[in-house]
């Protein structure tokens, strides 16, 4: 294990550096939710919006599992966690704290994260499906996917029998650092065997997504629709393995040294880049273009305009 020596200060400027990105995501996240209600209000009115706004449920969950995935990081923070839970929740022993960095692990890697990226893959699976999807079944298969990941997270991390028999960097998921002035504070970890099933869950969904995102490069026609499709596969592609890489190198450090502070940052930035274009170009971008489709609708049109705007919609229902 390398030793670098612990830096309260950085450790804070990086705390406060991750909860301003959190308020990024959450203000982009309710801007997507009012495009959302937008168009679904503006659809019933206008019938040919109504397949535009087939699939604002999935749209709906995508923004909710984000916004809950953000929401979370924050408990992960010691100086969010000192500063505005813990004078609410004095009577919280260490254990209890401790309890509550195991939570923050299984919901994070488990569901909240997962849950977010199979949702960002059934849009880009519908978007060259002929018919438009039930929303009972996005929400099963979301659950379908994210559930026995999550059951495995909670095994590991809670009821493992043999996890003493580990080494330490395979099962902890926190460790208390006390200050110059003997007070106290938990800080969280990801434990390794948890990175581990978070890795496997991250190869195979990166290869159906890959997948995926051939077979809709294959018919997509316009330009604007591929170079946005390339820069979601970017995205994915890079943030996710650099995010596991990063959770797999913190193990090397304990919670309050500088270096893994810096090593989950990273991890929380790769996941943040990867939401914020999830969010900007399969919930945003569309319904935007959506609404100008409207606008251009009230204009006369040549013979075969409408069958355009029909494999338009088609292409922007993911």
């Amino acid at each position: 294990m390398f030793f670098v020596p612990p830096s309260p200060v950085l450790n804070s400027v990086l705390d406060l550096t991750t909860i301003s990105f959190i308020t990024t995501i959450l203000i982009l996240s309710i801007l997507s939710l009012c495009f959302i209600f937008h168009l679904r209000f503006k659809s019933k009115s206008l019938t040919h919006l109504q397949h535009f706004n087939s699939l604002w449920t999935v749209r709906f969950l995508l923004v909710s599992f984000i916004s809950l995935w953000a929401i979370t990081e924050l408990f992960r923070l010691p100086f969010f966690r000192r500063r505005y839970l813990y004078p609410f929740l004095s009577s919280f022993t260490i254990d209890q704290q401790s309890n509550l960095c195991k939570i923050h692990v299984a919901l994070n890697l488990g569901f909240f994260q997962p849950a977010f990226l199979v949702t960002l893959l059934f849009l880009v699976n519908v978007s060259i499906k002929q018919k438009t999807h039930n929303n009972i079944w996005a929400i099963s298969f979301v659950l379908i996917t994210c559930l026995p990941l999550l059951l495995l997270q909670i095994v590991l991390i809670f009821f493992t029998p043999f996890k003493l028999q580990l080494p330490e960097i395979f099962r902890r998921s926190s460790t208390v650092w006390k200050n110059g002035f003997g007070n106290q504070t938990v800080l969280c970890a990801y434990p390794l065997l948890n990175t581990i099933a978070f890795a496997i869950f991250g190869i195979g969904y990166i290869v159906w997504f890959l997948f995926s995102c051939w077979k809709v490069g294959s018919m997509v026609i316009n330009k604007g629709l591929r170079y946005r499709l390339f820069g979601l596969i970017f995205s994915v592609v890079v943030s996710l393995p650099v995010q596991i890489l990063c959770l797999g190198l913190s193990v090397l450090w304990n919670p309050d040294e500088m270096a893994y502070s810096t090593v989950a940052f990273v991890a929380f930035l790769s996941t943040f880049s990867c939401a914020t274009v999830g969010e900007g170009i399969l919930v945003i971008k569309p319904v935007a273009d959506a609404l100008d489709v409207e606008v251009d609708s009230r204009l006369p049109v040549r013979n075969g305009a409408d069958q355009g705007m029909q494999r338009l919609m088609r292409s922007y229902d993911g």
